[in-house]
């Protein structure tokens, strides 16, 4: 895989200033999958999307909260608030927010790749390995599976685990 990684940097670099010139910044790639569709998408879980995309962690989590408190408990909400408490060091309540997410919706691509990345923050390959595989059932060979598969590769390659 090492050798792949010259032309993966490449790709990435020019992917990123494809979207520069685009207008979307390169974060939005790991944003995960909305499952609801931007027209029914409430301005609350919008303007906490764009918080997020900027890394406003922090600023965002109200927004969410308030997301859900006008729309009820939806997976992307739950999924966005898993992911800014991880991305704050808040591994537990960020779990919990995926888990609830899963439970609302088991093929959530996001939420499956996000939990994923917080089993390997917590050392834990077998879990994400696991996260991996339902990824690969859930969307085959999907964005949200190839950088799970990339990271848990870094992973393994960092922690010398053939």
């Amino acid at each position: 895989m090492k050798s792949h990684r010259p032309l993966l940097a490449a790709a990435i670099a020019s992917l990123g200033l494809a979207l520069g010139a685009a207008g979307m910044a390169p974060a939005a790639l790991a944003m995960g999958s909305d499952s609801t569709p931007t027209e029914t998408q409430v301005d609350e879980y919008k303007s906490a999307v764009a918080l997020i995309k900027k890394e406003q962690y922090a600023k965002a989590i109200p927004l969410l909260e308030a997301s859900l408190k006008k729309k009820g408990d939806y997976a992307d909400a739950l999924n966005q608030l898993g992911f800014a408490n991880r991305k704050l060091g808040n591994w537990k309540l960020g779990m919990e927010y995926y888990l609830k997410a899963l439970a609302l919706e088991p093929d959530h691509l996001g939420a499956n790749e996000y939990l994923g990345q917080l089993y390997l923050e917590q050392k834990d390959l077998a879990n994400a390995e696991a996260q991996l595989a339902k990824l690969q059932a859930a969307c085959g060979d999907c964005d949200e599976f190839e950088e799970l598969e990339e990271s848990i590769a870094d992973y393994k390659e960092e922690n010398a685990i053939n």
